[in-house]
This record gives C-alpha cells, structure tokens and sequence, in this order.
C-alpha cells in the first residue's frame, strides 16, 4: 500500500512520457541495427568495414598497427566503463541523502515529495547501468577478438588464415554493437534527466535525443563520407 501511495505523486502524463522513453529506446535501437537496405545506418556500413579490416590484417606484415587500433577500441570501452562507474556512485550517493536532494528542491523553487526526485535519478541510473554492463561486456569482446587476431597465420596460404580471420570481424562487430548499445543508453541517461523539468520536458528531451541519434546515424556527414564511391 506505501508504494501505491507513492506512486500515486505520478500523473498519467508521467507515465505516458516514461513509455515513450522505453518504446523509443528499444524500437530505435532495432532500426539502427536492422536498417532497411534503402537507408543502411553508420553502424552497418562500420561493420562492414571492420570485415575489410580482418581480411586486410592477413597480408599485412608487421600487425602492429593492428594491434594498435584494437587496443584503442579497448580503451575506449575501458574509459566509458570507468565513467559509468563513476556517474552510478554519484547517482547513489544523492538517492542516499535526501537532505541534499531536499536542498536541490528548495534551489529550484520546486516543493514535491522525495520520492518524486529519487524515482527520476534512478530511472536515469538504470540506463547508466545498462551502459555499463554493455561497455564491460565490448571490452571483453575486444579481448576476445585480439586473441582469434593473434591465432591467425602469418602464411598467406594458411588454410586457417582467412576462417579465423573472419572470426575475428564478426568478435569485433559483435563487440562495437555492445559499445554503441552503451552510447546510447548514455544518451537516453542525459535525456532522461528532463524529467526533472516535468513529463513535458522528458518527452521534449527524448525526443531531442531521437533527433541526434538519427541524425548521426542516418543523416550524417561522416556516414556520406563512408558511402562515397571509392572507384
């Protein structure tokens, strides 16, 4: 009965702007990963690349550049883990101290119930963790792709070259899908702050973040530059 009664400093329009949080996260999230042939989104056309990038690396002697671009995508993920990381014990430690959440209130002029603020900050966690958990699962997966890259033949004509190559760039696509999935729960985790200026301002400010999440991904001046003809 207490979280009913909790729940019911919620309005309906709060519920509906949560919904069209979670529905514009998961159908968004599908489309980038299965665009339609017409309109192929970056993350495909990178994916297709990264394959090239395998296939190349068996020709190239010595693979030490290589290695080194898979050390920076792992650091990458490593860098966005540990901020994460960061950014859930920021978000702990106010739900945990409701004065300070309290003295936020009263800053803004805003007087609603603690509740109200803790439920916000942890729908915002929630996608931090989410992300989280993807960029610790993309640097493993990096790691995973390092050692196949590693266990290919330097023998051009090595009838194991070009299988465990291929390998190795569907570990690393496997392994940007994870980080990209945790760039995005990073956006809809900022997004989702506008709640804090009511259910109008979270829908205002998702919708902002589906407009910069198509854009780089459908629109972008990176994604012409990787369509150009190369012939």
């Amino acid at each position: 009965m207490e979280l009913l009664n909790q729940l019911s400093y919620f309005t309906l329009l709060d519920g509906i702007a949560v919904g069209f949080l979670l529905l514009t996260w998961v159908v968004l999230g599908h489309i980038i990963e299965n665009p339609p042939k017409s309109r192929i989104s970056t993350s495909v056309i990178m994916a297709d690349y990264r394959r090239k990038w395998m296939v190349q690396m068996i020709t190239r002697q010595p693979r030490i550049f290589d290695a080194t671009v898979l050390d920076t995508l792992r650091q990458n993920s490593a860098f966005f883990a540990s901020a994460s990381m960061i950014a859930i014990g920021g978000g702990l430690a106010a739900i945990s101290n409701p004065d300070r959440l309290r003295g936020v209130a009263q800053d803004l002029t805003i007087d609603v119930p603690e509740i109200i603020w803790e439920v916000k900050i942890l729908v915002a966690l929630i996608f931090i963790t989410s992300a989280f958990l993807k960029f610790i699962w993309a640097n493993r997966l990096f790691g995973y792709c390092g050692v196949v890259m590693a266990s290919v033949p330097n023998e051009v004509d090595a009838k194991e070259a070009l299988p465990r190559a291929k390998k190795a760039g569907e570990l690393n696509i496997a392994a940007a899908r994870a980080f990209n999935r945790g760039l995005r729960c990073i956006y809809y985790a900022l997004g989702s702050l506008g709640w804090f200026l009511g259910p109008v301002g979270l829908i205002v400010a998702i919708f902002i973040t589906v407009i910069i999440l198509v854009r780089r991904e459908f629109t972008s001046a990176s994604r012409a530059v990787l369509l150009q003809d190369e012939t």
